[in-house]
């Protein structure tokens, strides 16, 4: 692979996340020479999803890997004199606390043919180098630490490389109601008058008895059904990724589905949220005259900048004190505190508040009856759709392929090159470098803050409906002071990412401690885990099958002087934060894009076939043919332009 790379590119991006593939889009799509890199074996980082195999063997690969990798042990030699390196870290220290249980039964009668599952016992690992004495978890030696480093053989990812060309939402309830271009179950989302054919919907399929245990084996069989993210997140109907997605025209390589329903916790209960005018009007939870205060104050909220003399006293003390001046029940409050603005009872000012509320509002209604988007097959999806794209425009990628070093020239403080595991040096202008790459020494000063995640597999939905194909999104109260709320997104099967007859479930937290000690007694509030008693008998609660957790590192909002010694043009770009939208990410990647190139739009659309002009049909023969693509119109075009599907990725 080192012999067939060029050796000079005008940007080198290291990491493989949403923020750096936005990046390598955008400087690709400018008329850049771009190559993108990562160690790892599979894209996206922190920002990918796997099937459940894929995550065991995602789990077992922290679990025996050292610090060991392939390198070249004369890239010091390569070092002149008025040059300087600055190494980087060859172990990846963004996840830790890493706890597996698995509560399903185990059929004996079946064979578990998978690589790499686990057995029923549970498994505790710490990344910081111990692991529980457990056979089922195959912890490292005595001593060993834990550490990622290039695969052998890729581990198993989500793609959705052969789907529909186009960005679709669809109707997890099959009601289709306010969502764009609606057919049946399927809708598209577009920018204008743009079509698309109806893709057969996954929720018609029948789901399996309810008589029918999960058991463990069957997991590990349909592993290949689940789809898992290490970070959960939801995409904002009227947020910057959709007008990114849909402006850039990377929509065709992503489908995505409306999330149905915004719950809430309360007095030990799960109910369904009103957010809507008709969820509103519609609600047997509201009385009639709090039906009325809620609409007038969400419709207050709509405008609220309009209207300062209404708020203006209350901007120094926190939304929840603000709700209480507003003459709204108790249950509104509630409502409006934590499902709808989604914001802390001491944390959050009253301007935040207000400004999340109308967020919230405004997004209302573009697609459906909830704000909220969730792409097919996972949030590991969105990196690939940018790969894709720059991959059209020529970009390069090489997946577990580490880079040992950055070569900085000493008399000018700027970074020249970097030289690769095969010992080959690549030059560029411009190096993009994901946070967990850099090494203690450069990190030395960064404070970083951690992120709670535990991921659940459950055999029925938290709040019961007529429809079992329910995406749902439920914040949890903090119970202590000092703690903050619990952030619960239920998947059904048909967003493609768990096999019929369970539920993936995804808990999100900023740390306070481990994220078994954060998130647990939420999980107990809301689950009971599967036992091999009471079989006949339908408990209250989901039966929890299995459950993963893990601390996160959350490196945004570093600020660059944090890091030592970098050179001007060598850029840091963060991992997942622990919003709930993807807002940060893409300010970030037009933040350093501007950098990069200032005078390029970001990610402008793609040009129409008609507007691709061959030179070779106007040169003589023996003339080399090239390919002349004019500059994109800055407006959309109201029929979307085809380039053709991409050719596939390798890794």
């Amino acid at each position: 692979m080192a012999d067939n790379l060029p050796s000079e590119f005008e940007v080198i991006v290291i990491g493989t996340g949403l923020p750096e593939s936005i990046i390598a889009a955008a400087c690709s799509r400018s008329g850049q020479r771009v190559l993108h890199v990562d160690s790892r074996s599979y894209y996206g980082g922190n920002w990918a999803s796997f099937s459940f195999s894929g995550l065991l063997s995602w789990i077992k690969e922290y679990q025996e890997k050292s610090d060991i990798v392939n390198e070249s042990p004369s890239w010091q030699e390569q070092i002149l004199e008025n040059e300087e390196a600055i190494a980087l870290s060859k172990v990846d220290k963004t996840i830790q606390h890493v706890e597996v249980f698995c509560y399903a039964s185990q059929d004996l009668h079946e064979g578990v043919e998978e690589a790499g599952a686990l057995q029923k016992n549970h498994a505790s690992v710490d990344f910081a180098g111990s692991a529980a004495a457990t056979d089922s978890a195959c912890p490292p030696p005595a001593g060993e630490s834990l550490s990622t480093a290039s695969c052998e053989q890729p581990t198993d990812q989500t793609s959705s490389a052969d789907s529909e060309m186009a960005l679709e939402v669809h109707d997890a309830e099959g009601t289709g109601e306010n969502v764009n271009h609606c057919d049946d179950n399927t809708c598209v989302l577009s920018t204008l008058e743009e079509t698309s054919e109806p893709v057969a919907a996954a929720d018609d399929i029948a789901e399996p008895p309810r008589k029918n245990r999960i058991t463990y084996s069957q997991i590990v069989k349909e592993g290949r059904r689940f789809n898992i993210d290490l970070v959960s997140k939801l995409l904002y109907s009227r947020g910057l990724l959709i007008d990114l997605l849909i402006k850039s025209n990377v929509s065709r390589y992503a489908e995505f589905k409306n999330i149905t329903r915004i719950l809430a916790f309360r007095e030990g209960r799960v109910e369904q949220v009103p957010c809507s005018r008709a969820d509103v009007f519609n609600s047997k939870q509201l009385t009639m005259v709090e039906k009325r205060m809620l609409m007038k104050f969400l419709t207050f909220c709509m405008e609220y900048e309009e209207h300062p003399d209404e708020y203006k006293a209350y901007e120094e003390m926190t939304f929840s004190e603000y709700l209480k001046t507003q003459k709204l029940t108790p249950n509104l409050q509630y409502f409006v505190l934590h499902s709808i603005a989604m914001t802390s009872d001491t944390a959050s000012s009253t301007i935040d508040g207000l400004t999340a509320t109308k967020n919230f509002l405004h997004c209302l209604g573009r697609y459906g009856n909830t704000p909220f988007l969730f792409p097919l097959y996972g949030q590991g999806e969105l990196p690939q759709c940018f790969c894709r794209m720059c991959a059209v425009f020529g970009g390069i990628y090489c997946l577990r392929h580490s880079v040992q070093c950055l070569v900085v020239d000493k008399e000018s403080r700027k970074c020249k090159a970097i030289i690769d595991q095969f010992g080959q040096r690549i030059i560029s202008k411009h190096f993009l470098v994901e946070d967990s790459y850099f090494s203690e020494n450069t990190c030395s000063r960064v404070q970083y803050r951690q992120i709670s995640r535990a991921v659940l597999i459950t055999d029925r939905s938290v709040l019961q409906a007529d429809s079992d194909q329910q995406i749902s999104i439920l914040t949890v109260p903090p119970e202590e002071a000092g703690t903050s709320a619990v952030r619960v997104i239920e998947l059904c099967s048909s967003t493609m990412t768990c096999m019929k007859g369970t539920y993936l479930v995804h808990l999100t937290c900023t740390s306070s401690k481990t994220a078994r000690e954060d998130l647990e007694p939420v999980v107990q509030k809301l689950f009971t885990p599967d036992t091999e008693t009471d079989i006949e008998n339908e408990v209250e609660k989901p039966r929890l099958l299995w459950a993963l957790y893990f601390n996160m590192r959350d490196s945004s909002d570093i600020s660059r002087d944090s890091y030592n010694d970098l050179p001007s043009n060598v850029h840091v770009c963060s991992g997942p934060d622990g919003g709930l939208g993807n807002d940060n990410a893409v300010k970030q990647a037009q933040a350093l894009f501007q950098q990069i190139c200032p005078s390029e739009d970001f990610c402008p659309p793609p040009p129409n076939p008609e507007d691709i002009i061959l030179d070779g049909d106007s040169l003589q023969p023996g003339a080399s043919e090239s390919v002349v693509i004019p500059e994109a119109s800055s407006e959309i075009p109201k029929e979307s332009a085809d380039l053709g599907e991409p050719e596939e990725l390798s890794e």
